[in-house]
């Protein structure tokens, strides 16, 4: 398995230099790996130096979620703006935790409508999110018209697990791609998502497990 071709590799750190994110960029585009997922302010950077090498994928709201749908949608209409093909969304969790679905469905909608012809993964990160709300995320975005539901950011307590992805996919069915991210360090752990059905894998340890 050609694991590089499904790696959405993560440079996300904010104590990031831009010395060493172009070191990380070469070393990616070295390894022929599928794309690089950074923060808005280094999108015009990365797509000048990964060509047409990666695709280069915006984060939005990143990572809490709790941007307004306007500031949402302006922040993926300047990425755009700047050359990135896709972009992840984190979802307001913390909204739909509170049981307001009728924002989160307005807020998804309004990002699909105003983002056609990108790819879009909506973060809904499961580590704060009930079975039942898992199942709701994964039908509001699939009512959206969004391409993707990734599990998690990495930057909460715990990331993608065998349980929520076999989750994720067999509520999605076939409406929506999966990507695992979160807590993905090893070689094994990217076969076995992949192997349960995951079309991404999204990590910052691309460089170990590639290795």
């Amino acid at each position: 398995m050609d694991i590089a071709r499904f790696i959405d590799h993560s440079i996300l750190k904010p104590e990031i230099t831009e010395k060493e994110l172009e070191e990380q960029i070469a070393k990616c585009v070295e390894l022929k790996v599928y794309a690089v997922c950074v923060h808005p302010y280094w999108v015009k950077r990365v797509v000048q130096l990964a060509g047409k090498e990666l695709r280069v994928c915006a984060v939005i709201s990143f990572p809490f979620g709790m941007d307004t749908k306007e500031q949402k949608i302006y922040q993926c209409l300047e990425c755009v703006e700047k050359g990135a093909e896709e972009l992840d969304i984190v979802m307001n969790f913390s909204a739909l935790r509170s049981g307001q679905v009728d924002y989160v469905r307005e807020e998804l909608l309004a990002l699909a409508r105003n983002t056609e012809g990108l790819v879009r993964k909506v973060i809904i990160e499961t580590a704060y999110l009930s079975k039942e709300q898992k199942v709701l995320s994964v039908e509001l975005i699939a009512e959206s018209g969004m391409e993707f539901v990734k599990t998690s950011t990495g930057f909460f307590a715990m990331g993608a697990t065998v349980e929520d992805v076999r989750l994720l996919l067999d509520v999605s069915k076939g409406r929506l791609k999966v990507k695992a991210s979160g807590g993905i360090k090893t070689k094994e752990q990217a076969i076995q998502f992949l192997s349960l059905g995951a079309q991404r894998i999204g990590t910052s340890n691309t460089f170990k497990i590639l290795s």
